[in-house]
This record gives C-alpha cells, sequence and structure tokens, in this order.
C-alpha cells in the first residue's frame, strides 16, 4: 500500500478524526496517546470506537494506542471491534520486545493487525534493525521530537541534530523490506518549509512523512509522488534494460548500471502505489 501521508486526529474529538478520515490522507491515525490528556483517555476510547464503526474511509485507518505497559490493553479492547482499524501504531517501540508483547495482546482478540512502530527514544534508534525485522512490524516511523527530548538535544530547522537516527532508521527499514515514515514538520503553516523537509526525506529514502494538520497533506503527496518526467525516465531504464543483455548501457547519454536500474524500478512501483500507472 502507498503511505505518502500519515496524517493524525485526535482520539477525543470525533469531528476532526471524522474530516480527517474524509480527506486525502494515504493514512490515518486517531490518537490516542500524545494528543489525548490522561484525564480524558476513556473518553477517547469510546469516541475513536464510535467513529470506527461509523466511518467509511478510501484511507487506510490506523490507531496510535499508548505503549504496552501503560494502557494499551484498555485502548485494544476499546478498538478492537467488528469495526476495528486496519492497523495499529505502537509509540516509543524500543526493542522487539515490544512489538512481540503488542503481537500478545492482538492475539488475546483474535486479530494480527499489522503494527506501526514508531521509533522515537536513544534506545529505539539503536534497536530500530530489531524492531523492523518483527513478524508483525509493517512500517518503522521516526519520531524526532521525542527523541530530542531523550538525548538532550535542541531542536533545529535542518534537523542536524537528528540527521544520524533519522539516516539509521532509513536502513533499518530498509534491511527489513518495509516502509518508513518521516518526521512531523511542527510548523503546520510553512508549506515551503515542509516541502524542503519533505524533499529531503524522500533524498533520504523515507517512504512518507506525518502529518499533524490537513493542509500538510497535498504538499506531502505531491512530494513523495513520482513527477511524470520520472516516470518516463524509468519506463525508458527498464525499456532498455529488458532489451539488452549488457550489464552497463546507455539512455539519454547516460550510462545505467545496476543501481540505476533498481532505482527506475522503485520510481515505476512508487507511480503504482500512486495510481499513475
Amino acid at each position: 500500500m502507498v503511505r505518502r501521508s500519515v496524517l493524525f486526529a485526535p482520539g477525543d474529538n470525533a469531528e476532526l478524526m471524522r474530516k480527517a478520515a474524509g480527506g486525502d490522507a494515504d493514512v490515518v491515525v486517531f490518537d490516542l496517546e500524545d494528543a489525548v490528556a490522561p484525564a480524558d483517555k476513556e473518553q477517547a476510547r469510546q469516541s475513536v470506537q464510535s467513529v470506527l464503526s461509523a466511518v467509511s474511509s478510501d484511507s487506510h485507518i490506523c490507531v496510535r494506542i499508548n505503549p504496552v505497559g501503560v494502557s494499551a490493553t484498555a485502548d485494544l479492547a476499546a478498538i478492537l471491534t467488528d469495526a476495528g482499524p486496519d492497523s495499529v501504531m505502537l509509540p516509543k517501540a524500543g526493542s522487539a520486545d515490544d512489538i512481540e508483547a503488542l503481537e500478545r495482546l492482538l492475539r488475546e482478540h483474535d486479530t494480527d493487525l499489522p503494527v506501526l512502530a514508531l521509533v522515537e527514544s536513544a534506545t529505539g534508534v539503536l534497536n530500530a534493525a530489531e524492531i523492523a525485522a518483527a513478524d508483525s512490524t509493517d512500517a518503522l516511523l521516526f519520531g524526532a521530537e521525542d527523541l530530542a527530548a531523550d538525548i538532550g538535544a535542541s531542536r533545529t530547522s535542518d534537523g542536524r541534530e537528528v540527521l544520524y537516527a533519522r539516516q539509521r532508521v532509513v536502513v533499518a527499514a530498509s534491511a527489513a523490506g518495509i516502509d518508513v515514515i518521516d518526521t512531523i514538520y511542527p510548523d503546520y503553516g510553512d508549506l515551503d518549509g515542509l516541502r524542503e523537509a519533505t524533499e529531503f526525506a524522500a533524498q533520504l529514502g523515507y517512504d512518507g512523512k506525518m502529518a499533524i494538520h490537513p493542509d500538510q497533506v497535498a504538499v506531502i503527496n505531491d512530494a513523495f509522488t513520482p513527477s511524470d518526467e520520472d516516470i518516463a525516465w524509468a519506463e525508458r531504464v527498464v525499456t532498455a534494460d529488458n532489451e539488452t543483455d549488457a550489464g552497463v548501457f546507455e539512455v539519454d547519454g547516460e550510462m545505467i548500471d545496476a543501481p540505476l536500474i533498481a532505482q527506475a524500478e522503485r520510481v515505476l512501483e512508487r507511480a503504482r502505489e500512486a495510481g499513475q500507472r
């Protein structure tokens, strides 16, 4: 599935959840964790369950539960009804043990929903490979804000203080063959800055980016959707590769070898996922 944009909506606000589910985000996350005050958790569970039962959406619907050992058990009991989500998001994923603990809770409800694992701590970054390799993990998400707080870093506009972690999460997800989603861009009114950050994330190898406001979705989707020019180039490369036995060949005056063939195939795969082919 395509996961260019992952939009969060607070679990205690039914109107915003319904609005998000009716928009253009590839994935909509009903949030029971950070977006909900501790005193409002039970009311939020009821709201999420009510919206899940009533909403019809073209988006993939995910619920971010609270960490295992906090209130994940109560969250799952509330949302895993006949009209449950398409996936669950586990925040503060620190090791494969956390994923396995969630797997056990899901089995108690006779379900094996895919898990989107949010890596947002120093421990999680160091253990990103084992988290990605866990059976239920379907995507890694990188959370720069919590990570910066965890390691005592000061956030900067270019994110240089979390660049190592950002790249490590990409490598872990790629090695496991799963999707990887970049951190939020907190200034939702700065769409130019969002576009620059999203294009950089795509260059790093990310498949999508988290969003905290519906206005961010179009910019993110566009940045992760191949252009017509990119698609045309990729088609020429793949066609030439199919028509030759040579290990290296030329397309548009450029020497093409195995890494560029893989890049072209990735462009065409993304185009298919976005409905362009």
